[in-house]
């Protein structure tokens, strides 16, 4: 390991606890790095913050240690309900990890309690642990902390406990305000007090972060790290020592070039990258039956319950494949991961930088290798110039074994395999749809056939992006696909007992009206909500048209009896006027003169 070093922690102006020290010391981490150097002091002098660095260059101790040393230095010390620091983080595998490394430093300081506050849990028992045991140092998502904040009536008074706080970090902030937490950011603020040290780290400046610091930081001091060398003049914002590399091959060829290089690195240790939850689902269920000998695990943002576990077990292992989204792309420290593979480019370039940051971190070599389709080559020039990150190209493997007739195989004879497939394919479609750097990726240009044959599809499906396409490049497999049974014979059965009832209503509706139904299920859901409301919107308009009508009837009505009342026309003239009132309804010709008093 090559120690990207700036001075020991000896060095540092204000002095750190020699507990801190020691813990420092039994982690391995005898040097500072760059953004540990410049963030520490300033954080310690209770100035606010606001640090960009590349990803993997250790910002996670430059926060931790200040919010150790500022409780420490505390006239009065923390009770265990009172909240002295919160740390917000956008996912719950990087929460998890800060709460890890957080562990390590409060062991020696009895004193202080840490909570982990995320989604995937029971909110219930996160009150009741807090209530328990307390928290003075709070890691959490956004969603779940700004939940807590509404959980008085469970007897959690978190606005109250908050009232101690000396800081507040946000991690990766960008990336905060890139998964919608804005507004949740802003509500947790507004709990907050102002009086406080605040920390904004992130690997990326973007326009939203900087509109955060200016809302969120009392005159803060920006700190920006850069790579030493070569990297520093051209403001690289991945790794130093990370080797990247691009390839280019088709749609039908890319799937093979994966499992070839996976069986040639069964040793190593990799995160493998999807575009989409469906194409994980997919793709993974394949690794699993092509590439043997070696630990995939699957993780995506749609997991609930098991994300937790599958993202410790990972880390723990000496070598694997992890095949994931971008949930794994941001501020997650696996250690000693290999190569970082981009089956799908990501939908921004700014994602793109820190997926390959998942490896070669704090010095650390690693490499990282994303997969392109001829029509992408020129995304290579776009990161060079937009992300200051040179690729260098990787030829394509020879003598790879086709597998995608083993894939359709599967898919034959196991329906969910089949699903998963026709699935992932119509995700991808939608994403690259809505790929930001649209003058490369562009839907029009995509090869569907080409794009089928590498999904090992066994027939295109119906979605709108295909309509009216036609596809002599793709031969569909000359099977009747509601035949193809689940392996499971459980969902089999279920699924028998669906289609005897679909036969059932088919017969019985024999002879009635036939509607044309539009079988795309991608759209199907929303064209339901839509012609819902429209139905609803036409009920309220013309509900509204008959209440006018009526009252206006019986204004008029009421009119004619207050005349007849004080003698003006005749009760003749009165029962005349209400037979020829030309905008009379069936209500008002029932209503006699008691009827009309009442209503006067």
């Amino acid at each position: 390991m090559e120690h990207v070093t700036e001075g020991s922690w000896e060095s540092l102006p204000v002095p750190l606890h020699p507990r801190v020290l020691g813990v420092l010391r039994e982690l391995g981490f005898p040097h500072m790095t760059p953004v540990q150097s410049a963030t520490i002091p300033l954080f310690m002098k209770n100035k606010d913050v606001a640090a960009e660095a590349v990803t993997g260059s250790g910002k996670t101790l430059a926060f931790i240690i200040p919010i150790l040393e500022i409780l420490l230095r505390r006239e009065e010390k923390l009770k265990k309900s009172q909240v002295g620091a919160i740390i917000i983080t956008p996912t719950r595998e990087l929460a998890v990890q800060i709460d890890e490394v957080l562990s390590h430093f409060t062991k020696p300081f009895p004193q202080f309690s840490q909570i982990l506050w995320i989604g995937g849990r029971n909110p219930g028992e996160d009150v009741a642990r807090f209530k328990e045991h307390g928290g003075n140092i709070i890691v959490a998502t956004p969603g779940r902390l700004e939940d807590m904040f509404r959980r008085k009536a469970e007897g959690l008074d978190l606005a109250s406990c908050v009232r101690s706080l000396e800081v507040l970090v946000l991690d990766e902030a960008d990336r905060l305000l890139d998964m919608g937490f804005e507004a949740s950011i802003n509500t947790i603020l507004e709990f907050l007090p102002k009086q406080r040290r605040t920390g904004l780290f992130s690997a990326t400046q973007t326009q939203e972060v900087e509109n955060l610091v200016r809302a969120g930081l009392r005159n803060p001091v920006r700190i920006s790290v850069k790579e030493k060398g070569m990297a520093a003049s051209s403001t690289q914002k991945t790794p130093s020592r990370l080797e990247n590399y691009y390839m280019v091959c088709k749609a039908d060829e890319k799937f093979n070039q994966l499992v070839h290089f996976l069986r040639n690195h069964k040793q190593e240790k990799h995160l493998v990258f999807f575009s989409t939850c469906a194409c994980v689902e997919y793709c993974g269920k394949a690794l699993e039956a092509l590439v043997k000998g070696v630990n995939i695990m699957c993780i995506h943002g749609k997991m609930k319950y098991k994300r937790n576990k599958i993202f410790t077990e990972f880390r723990k292992l000496q070598s694997g494949i992890l095949v994931c989204t971008d949930v794994m792309a941001r501020g997650i420290d696996i250690p000693e991961v290999n190569w970082v593979l981009q089956y799908d480019p990501p939908s921004n370039a700014s994602a793109f930088v820190h997926r390959c940051g998942r490896t070669a971190r704090i010095g650390h070599g690693g490499s990282a290798l994303v997969f392109l389709l001829p029509m992408e080559e020129s995304y290579v020039n776009f990161l060079a110039l937009n992300q200051k990150c040179p690729l260098q190209e990787m030829k394509v493997q020879k003598n790879t074994v086709d597998l995608l007739p083993k894939l359709k195989s599967m898919a034959l004879a196991d329906r969910a395999v089949f699903e998963k497939g026709m699935k992932a394919f119509v995700s991808y479609v939608q994403a690259y749809a809505k790929h930001e750097c649209n003058l490369i990726f562009r839907l029009k240009d995509l090869d569907f056939a080409s794009l089928a044959r590498g999904f090992a599809l066994l027939r295109m499906p119906k979605m709108p992006e295909l309509r009216g396409k036609q596809f002599p490049d793709f031969v569909p497999v000359d099977v009747s696909t509601d035949t193809i049974p689940f392996k499971d014979k459980i969902r089999e059965k279920q699924r028998q007992k669906l289609l005897e009832q679909q036969r059932k209503e088919k017969t019985e509706n024999e002879g009635r009206r036939k509607f044309i139904k539009n079988k795309a299920w991608s759209k199907q859901k929303a064209k339901k909500e839509k012609k819902k409301k429209l139905n609803e919107k036409r009920k309220r308009k013309e509900g509204s048209d008959i209440e006018d009508e009526d009252m206006e009837e019986l204004l008029n009505d009421t009119r004619l009896l207050k005349k007849f009342k004080k003698g003006k026309i005749t009760e003749e003239e009165f029962e005349k006027g209400l037979l020829t009132s030309g905008k009379r309804s069936v209500k008002t010709a029932d209503l006699g003169i008691s009827d009309l008093e009442d209503d006067c």
